[in-house]
């Protein structure tokens, strides 16, 4: 085990929940070393906040997707979400790691149609853009291509339809403060929509800067 990359994994356990970004066990974790065939992935009914190395299982990213065998009785077992973080790394092969999270303001504008609006410069240049993907029933090999698909074009954030999110990033920090800048623009695109009644011609405007290899401003 990497221990350098499952202590950064568990603070960014501990710092989600403290940020409002998940509730409890609401999603996993995931990272691998650069070019590795092995990812580390939350255990199944961890939770966020109480997150040690013992929390992570290593799970290898060939051979066909499938659920984890849930009649295992030796060892812990992987999150049932393990298929997505796989699907991902393989179709991604400069990811190094993945914040799966339930966030609440995210979910919710996407169950009323609304998209998320990239408002600062922030929002822009660390997400860019942000996908979706229908429901699927969470842990499903159906899910875990179909998010898989929707980033293979270098998208990093992808919103799961009535689920959680799935944010990507070369490390575990970038994949960090990708996820918190999610959770801040759909936050501040639903107070906007608030302040303007969601009337028709009211649009909100998102940032207008594109980004450049200099970095956030």
């Amino acid at each position: 085990m990497s221990s350098a990359v499952v202590e950064a994994l568990c603070e960014v356990g501990r710092a989600a929940v403290a940020a409002g970004l998940v509730v409890g066990s609401g999603g996993n974790l995931s990272a691998r070393l650069p070019g590795g065939r092995t990812c580390w992935v939350t255990r199944s009914g961890s939770w966020f906040d109480r997150l040690t190395p013992d929390d992570f299982v290593e799970v290898s990213l060939e051979g066909p997707l499938k659920p984890p065998d849930r009649d295992a009785t030796a060892g812990p077992r992987p999150s049932t979400e393990v298929q997505l973080h796989i699907a991902t790394y393989r179709a991604r092969p400069d990811v190094n790691a993945i914040v799966h999270l339930h966030p609440q303001v995210a979910v919710l504008l996407d169950a009323l149609g609304e998209p998320i609006r990239l408002i600062t410069s922030d929002h822009k240049y660390y997400l860019g853009r942000v996908a979706r993907v229908p429901f699927y029933p969470p842990g499903t090999t159906e899910l875990a291509e179909a998010a898989a698909a929707a980033v293979a074009d270098g998208t990093n954030c992808v919103i799961l339809a009535h689920h959680g999110c799935s944010v990507l990033g070369p490390d575990v920090a970038m994949a960090h403060r990708r996820a918190s800048n999610l959770e801040e623009a759909a936050r501040l695109t639903y107070r906007a929509l608030l302040l303007t009644g969601g009337l028709p011609g009211r649009a909100i405007p998102e940032c207008p800067w594109e980004p450049t290899a200099g970095g956030p401003v």
